[in-house]
């Protein structure tokens, strides 16, 4: 991730973390392998005590060159109900030079974010998912969802190749 573009994510932030300059890397596909397990292990590892009130930028990077991500109030984690409040958000960017959109929650449902073993997903409705991770990260889908009105993150259109993945700490 690029500083312009943490800057843009940054300036969405809630204002409690936008003072937060330093991100702490938790999880990395390169570094730390294909295994949403380790994701969850790695970022529910940050909070402890008192970095509970951070939050947490979600990076991916598809094979068209695509990055683009979510912002998530609370770490992902396996559980049977949605997850998050109205602070997450999606967005996406474009290289060269750097185009930034963000779709912030609309309200319209709490969708926010729903994870297990096999996926991990952030908005919803209707049977879309505004962003969807398989456990193995070779395969993602991103559709339209009325948690975020947003349109489809990759150029890639719906369905898309994960190429990397990165969740960074903030706060």
């Amino acid at each position: 991730m690029s500083p312009a573009l943490a800057e843009e994510i940054r300036l969405l932030l809630p204002p409690r973390l936008q003072l937060h300059e330093t991100w702490t890397l938790r999880y990395s596909l390169e570094q730390h392998g294909v295994s949403l397990s380790t994701l969850y292990d790695k970022t529910g590892a940050a909070t402890a005590g008192a970095a509970a009130r951070g939050g947490y930028v979600l990076v991916v990077r598809d094979s068209a060159g695509g990055i683009f991500g979510a912002f998530l109030s609370e770490p992902p984690k396996p559980t049977s109900r949605y997850i998050g409040t109205g602070e997450c958000f999606l967005w996406k960017s474009s290289q060269a030079p750097l185009r930034f959109s963000a779709f912030p929650y609309s309200g319209i449902n709490d969708y926010l974010i729903l994870a297990d073993g096999n996926y991990l997903s952030v908005g919803g409705g209707n049977g879309k998912y505004g962003l969807w991770l398989n456990d193995t990260f070779d395969k993602g889908l991103s559709q339209a969802c009325e948690t975020f009105g947003n349109e489809p993150l990759s150029e890639e259109g719906e369905k898309f190749e994960v190429i990397g993945v990165e969740v960074w700490k903030v706060g």
